[in-house]
């Protein structure tokens, strides 16, 4: 695969790079896709953050000033979709009433002694199933670059596709300021919808405080998680903010990293900043997604190229080009195929003398 041709690859990612950042009206029609002939029904977007680790370049032999840097990310996913007269699961799914997955998921050490409740008999698996949008077609972004630019990339790219004329939008991200900046500035017309798998983690390490055996912290975080998956946020804030009240805490405050009682009030926090993008019951009739497990599934692609033992990229152009490629690789459109094929230089095309076909 060319991503992996030491030679070329730092050449093509800077030239994707390159075409990426022009105005769409410039780009050669031969070497970037199409946009579709009909709107998608549904249009879904996700972003989130990574992490790549770069070097200094031209410092010689060695690895020198290395970093972690963040990388945006994002999804533009055509998929396919329903609507429902009422809520096509309304009782919290079997994997978030499982201990060991709620565990991993809120990053907390795996509960001993706790058994999963019995499978509730409504809905049947298949409808489970059925309700939930699949995927059809995703392209993908990934860059260096600052939000502001990063949310113009991601705008030029769902206006290629004709998202915003999809009969049904939706805008998934988790509770970074930066998400939800992008989505005010080119979204807004598109429904905002927390990632519940984020908030549910919070839930589950406030529960783990605010009860004092594993067992009542357990029942806890069920009631809660229940209710933020009907779309009820507002009935479990004051439950939170009765604990902080209780145990003398401001819930503006600020509290050190390893203070005992810091996740109940993250918890508060987090759910009032993002109360109004937290009405599933609501969103699932309307037949869109409530997790951003597309976008988590692509930053894990991602980091399969990117991050590994000893790897570092050249800050930046060899962290972004490599960014361009792998994000071209997961696109389900073929663009990288037919960008390689029609690229000046291909041993199956003339190469231009023109400077604008580069």
């Amino acid at each position: 695969m060319l991503e992996n041709h030491r030679s070329s690859g730092p050449e093509v990612g800077g030239e994707l790079a390159a075409l990426r950042d022009r105005a769409p009206n410039r780009s050669p029609a031969k070497l970037v896709p199409k946009s579709p002939e009909e709107p998608p029904k549904l249009a879904v977007v996700q972003c989130d953050g990574g992490r790549i680790r770069t070097r200094q370049p031209g410092q010689g032999p060695g690895v020198h000033a290395q970093a972690w840097r963040e990388a945006k990310n994002a999804c533009l996913v055509k998929m396919t979709h329903q609507t429902f007269e009422s809520d096509p699961q309304p009782e919290l799914p079997a994997c978030f009433r499982d201990p060991a997955h709620v565990a991993e998921l809120a990053e907390r050490a795996v509960p001993e002694g706790l058994a999963s409740p019995p499978p509730v008999a409504s809905p049947t698996k298949e409808q489970q199933e059925d309700w939930r949008p699949k995927r059809l077609v995703r392209t993908c972004l990934s860059s260096l670059v600052a939000s502001r630019v990063f949310g113009q990339q991601m705008h030029r790219e769902s206006r290629r596709r004709r998202f915003p004329e999809a009969s049904h939008r939706a805008f998934l991200g988790d509770g970074l300021p930066w998400n939800w900046s992008i989505w005010k500035k080119h979204f807004r017309k598109f429904v905002p919808i927390l990632d519940f798998i984020h908030a549910l983690s919070y839930l589950y390490r406030a529960a783990l405080v605010c009860q004092h055996d594993l067992p009542a912290a357990w029942e806890c975080y069920l009631r809660w998680a229940q209710t933020c998956w009907s779309g009820n946020v507002g009935e479990v804030l004051p439950e939170l903010r009765q604990w902080l009240v209780h145990h003398d805490l401001d819930p503006d405050q600020t509290l050190e990293e390893k203070h005992p009682d810091k996740p109940v009030l993250d918890a508060h926090r987090y759910l009032t900043g993002n109360q109004a993008r937290m009405h599933y019951g609501q969103y699932r009739r309307q037949g869109l997604p409530v997790t951003t497990a597309l976008m988590e599934s692509l930053v894990k692609q991602i980091n399969q190229r990117v991050k590994g033992t000893e790897m570092f990229w050249n800050d930046p152009a060899g962290a972004e080009a490599i960014l361009q490629i792998r994000a071209g690789t997961l696109c389900d459109d073929d663009r990288l195929a037919m960008y390689l094929a029609a690229r000046p230089g291909c041993p199956f095309v003339r190469r231009s003398t023109s400077p604008a076909a580069a």
